[in-house]
């Protein structure tokens, strides 16, 4: 019966995706089909066989180290913020302030080519495989492990190119990366094969929702990939170009720092108002909770595990990823309670691996205001719903598809 469940959801979670789509009629079918099946396949590959888990794993590794490189600049300037929150995880200085060198950095690999010829084959291999345009192929390949914020940065001359309804596909595929700065940080916390597992299929999950949602005609005229070129023809001098994009960086990570802030402060200033009613049950997080129950039961629970997975979900929502992991840390390590069920393990690790959250709403809208004109900032900003959904049915669709192969 919950076997059941959990592939009926599946089915339920696409179906909600169509049903709230801005265009059903040119929905994509097939793609959909072709990627779906690819999930499934790659989560039957990542849980079942420690192959895939390596491959995932050696990629992360690669991006950590890059990160680490960014460290040293950072203790240089500001040493004692890497020494805050008890040594642990700190959000401006894992998530944001490595910015500061991977964005110049795949600039420069724009400007001397690399990259946009990396994006156009690779692009292609996967724009055959699932129906899309070759760049928002390849951005679901660099979100995997960039984070939401930094694979927006160093795609700003791709994104100046693309129409307002583009950007608003790549700012609702947003919602589902991670960084890869913090994914040692997560494997600390929750079981790292299921974190290493929801990686690829958030991306798949990604892929499958936003076009679903957001269906988009793109002529062959406009599925090219941009070069870093004046008006002219000619390359800006290097450090000339250098420069901009270190400033470009700064300014991106103060309009993202001061957006975040407002986001989750308002969060905590409606549950403020939430408690002076006396009802201290009545919060953002129980509210989504409630919300969340009957999808946390499709992914095949009983009843009362299914509340309890509602709540964590969200809590996350609300708060973040980070919030949840710890307050379940040493219960799904140890496999207790709730998560002495091994399939409890890995649905609540896969759902909480992104950033779909609001906060994360903010520093996806503050990244498109610091890099696109004001009329396309404006196109997504009006459209923020679709984003808060598309990151729930992504992960809840990636849930889904792993929990299926683990009970």
């Amino acid at each position: 019966m919950f076997l059941f469940a959990n592939i009926l959801g599946i089915f339920v979670f696409i179906a909600i995706a169509a049903l709230f789509s801005r265009d059903r009629k040119n929905i994509q079918w097939k793609s959909v089909g072709i990627v779906l099946a690819l999930e499934i396949l790659l989560a039957w590959f990542f849980t079942q066989f420690k192959a895939g888990q390596n491959a995932v794993q050696a990629a992360a590794d690669g991006f950590n180290w890059l990160v680490s490189v960014a460290t040293q600049g950072i203790a240089f300037a500001l040493p004692e913020w890497l020494t805050s929150n008890n040594g642990g995880p700190n959000f401006v200085t894992s998530a944001l302030l490595p910015i500061l060198l991977v964005v110049p950095l795949f600039d420069i690999l724009t400007y001397i080519g690399l990259l946009p010829w990396l994006i156009k084959w690779i692009g292609k291999g996967l724009a055959f495989i699932t129906g899309q345009p070759k760049f928002e192929a390849f951005f679901s390949i660099e979100m995997m492990f960039l984070g939401n914020t930094e694979v927006l940065a160093v795609s700003k001359a791709q994104l100046d190119m693309m129409s307002a309804r583009r950007n608003f596909t790549l700012a609702m595929m947003s919602m589902s990366c991670v960084t890869s700065a913090i994914i040692g940080s997560y494997t600390q916390m929750v079981p790292g094969k299921y974190v290493l597992t929801a990686i690829p299929l958030n991306i798949l999950g990604a892929i499958i929702i936003a076009t679903i949602l957001n269906p988009t005609k793109v002529t062959p005229e406009e599925d090219v990939i941009v070069s870093v070129a004046s008006d002219n023809g000619k390359k800006e001098p290097f450090f000339s170009f250098l420069g901009d994009s270190i400033l470009g960086a700064g300014k991106l990570i103060l309009i993202i720092t001061a957006t975040v802030i407002a986001f989750v402060s308002l969060a905590a200033l409606i549950n403020q108002l939430f408690s002076l009613t006396g009802l201290h049950w009545l919060t953002l997080e129980n509210i989504f909770g409630v919300i969340m129950f009957p999808f946390a039961w499709l992914l095949g629970f009983n009843v009362h595990e299914a509340f309890q997975i509602a709540q964590y979900m969200g809590t996350k929502l609300v708060t973040n990823e980070f919030v949840v992991m710890g307050e379940v840390s040493k219960s799904i390590m140890a496999g207790k309670g709730l998560f002495a069920n091994e399939h409890a393990r890995i649905v609540l690790t896969v759902f909480l691996t992104s950033f779909a959250n609001f906060g994360t709403l903010g520093m996806i809208i503050g990244c498109f205001k610091g890099l696109v004109s004001k009329e396309k900032n404006d196109y997504i900003s009006a459209r923020v719903p679709y984003m808060l959904l598309s990151g729930i049915l992504v992960s809840l669709l990636s849930a889904a598809t792993a929990g299926m192969f683990v009970w």
